[in-house]
């Protein structure tokens, strides 16, 4: 993926300890990435280089040599997200909701969407509008 800003990093390398339940100190033994580096890295303070960034994904096992960085990250922007990942990355940049706050809107939006999805299969996302008693 061709992140464009500190922010897209820092949600992916986010998602990745979550996902591989790893903390940033046990991603800096894995990678040899200094753990104040992660931290700002996280934060969105900057943006890593190319080499630090495949160095974080080879710690999380993500690639297996530094060759494989360059073409890793030019992929990711071509794997589909599915939609509840987009609207939890969305709801997750944004600061003034607290980690409860997004858990309580993700649940109601899974709710919504399973609703609409067992109501008309898949094409329930085509319904205009949202209707509150769904």
């Amino acid at each position: 993926m061709t992140f464009q800003s500190p922010r897209s990093f820092n949600n992916w390398l986010r998602s990745q300890l979550k996902e591989k339940k790893m903390s940033q100190r046990q991603l800096a033994l894995q990678s040899g990435v200094d753990h104040s580096t992660i931290s700002r890295l996280i934060k969105g303070d900057r943006m890593p280089s190319l080499g630090t960034a495949t160095k974080l994904a080879q710690g999380l096992r993500e690639i297996r040599d530094e060759a494989e960085g360059p073409a890793y990250f030019a992929n990711l922007s071509a794997r589909q997200l599915l939609p509840t990942t987009r609207v939890e990355y969305a709801l997750r940049g944004d600061d003034l909701l607290s980690e409860q706050d997004v858990r309580e809107l993700m649940q109601a939006y899974i709710t919504l969407r399973t609703r609409r999805i067992r109501g008309n299969g898949a094409n329930g996302a085509n319904r205009p509008g949202l209707s509150r008693g769904a």
